[in-house]
């Protein structure tokens, strides 16, 4: 009975205290790409891999049901603790990074994930992203006596080496993601905005030279030449139909299951999953999606006034930066303002490792955005 009593207790303070209206949002992004996954996927496992027409929604459905719970557990979790066993599986899944070249699954041309057998096959940089954000927050609030340009040259070192171990796989998406994040965090903790734009020109000409330069990097050229040459491009194939299809699904889609873009294209129900859901359901439900991701953001950046620890507010800002630049590139992707990415979009597209990771960032985000008291 008492265990009872103090599980209620517990229940009770988490969901008082809980930033409602940021959990509904996440809770419906998520059921939205639920909804999406059965419309998007049900033809492709029938038809090309000739199994369970829901095979693929049962996957998905079990991954959101995996990261409902991680929401919960992290939400409900003291912020103290969270944040010390967030730094551990930094240094963990920073390992798991290590490993990738040596031991990763190779798919095509790039080795990117990890089948360790005992667990499913996993992206590490999906993973790593929110405990990035926290070793970097936690770094550049620290109240130890360390030269702040120490503290700035030792984040940037680890920012380098975590985009260098992603240059060779090569995942050029996640670098300039990783890069961005570390970028929004200093200048969030007060950086010289003179410091930042050398920063930002010396990457910029370093990715020039060793996309234009290096072999290895040459398919990134191709696909930037094809951006913009659009008429003769050879990697134009994906974008150019899913801008199709978001035109040819008009201002109210075509109907749930008219939707040609997911027999058409590989991949449709993850990196270009919001072309899929436009011509089917309109435009009109693209802006839908826009809205409450910016509502979400917005929320966020309102509860960031009200916390007066400077490191939960970097952990914050780093956490919506990411969610709202993901969110960017994908559409950008499938409205063709970027080049091919592979870019997934946070709560809607399938996979697990992407699941998982804006799982993660989710319960933190619930956590700091708790209401506390004395």
């Amino acid at each position: 009975m008492r265990d009872k009593i103090l599980m209620y207790n517990l229940y009770y303070s988490w969901w008082k205290n809980l930033d409602k209206t940021i959990f509904s949002i996440i809770v419906l992004l998520f059921t939205i790409g639920l909804f999406f996954s059965l419309a998007s996927t049900s033809l492709i496992a029938s038809d090309k891999l000739e199994t369970n027409s829901y095979s693929f929604f049962f996957k998905h459905l079990i991954y959101i049901f995996l990261g409902m719970t991680i929401i919960i557990l992290l939400s409900i979790i003291d912020s103290i603790r969270l944040l010390k066993f967030s730094l551990i599986f930094f240094f963990i899944i920073l390992i798991s990074l290590f490993l990738v070249p040596l031991i990763g699954v190779e798919v095509k041309g790039s080795k990117r994930w990890i089948d360790l057998f005992i667990l499913p096959r996993f992206q590490p940089i999906e993973l790593l992203k929110p405990f990035f954000i926290i070793f970097l927050a936690t770094l550049l609030s620290t109240e130890k006596r360390i030269n702040i340009n120490l503290k700035y040259l030792f984040s940037f070192l680890t920012t380098l080496l975590i985009s260098g171990l992603l240059f060779i796989q090569p995942d050029i998406g996640q670098t300039l993601l990783i890069l961005f994040t570390w970028s929004v965090l200093i200048f969030t903790s007060g950086v010289s905005i003179l410091f930042l734009s050398l920063f930002a020109s010396s990457a910029l000409i370093f990715l020039v030279y060793l996309v234009m330069f290096i072999p290895k990097f040459s398919y990134i050229k191709s696909r930037i030449l094809s951006f913009f040459d659009q008429e003769n491009g050879s990697h134009n194939f994906q974008s150019d139909k899913a801008l199709d299809s978001i035109t040819s699904g008009g201002f109210f889609g075509k109907g749930i299951g008219e939707g040609t873009l997911k027999n058409k294209v590989p991949e449709a129900h993850t990196d270009y999953i919001i072309s899929v859901i436009s011509e089917e359901f309109g435009v009109i439900a693209l802006m839908l999606i826009i809205i409450l991701f910016l509502t979400f953001i917005y929320i966020v950046f309102k509860r960031i006034l009200t916390i007066e620890e400077e490191r939960d507010k970097l952990i914050l800002v780093g956490c919506s930066s990411l969610i709202l630049m993901q969110a960017i590139i994908h559409i950008g992707v499938n409205i063709r303002l970027f080049p091919t990415t592979g870019m997934t979009l946070p709560f809607l597209s399938y996979g697990g490792s992407s699941i998982v990771s804006i799982s993660i960032i989710s319960g933190i985000v619930l956590n700091l955005t708790k209401r506390k008291f004395d």
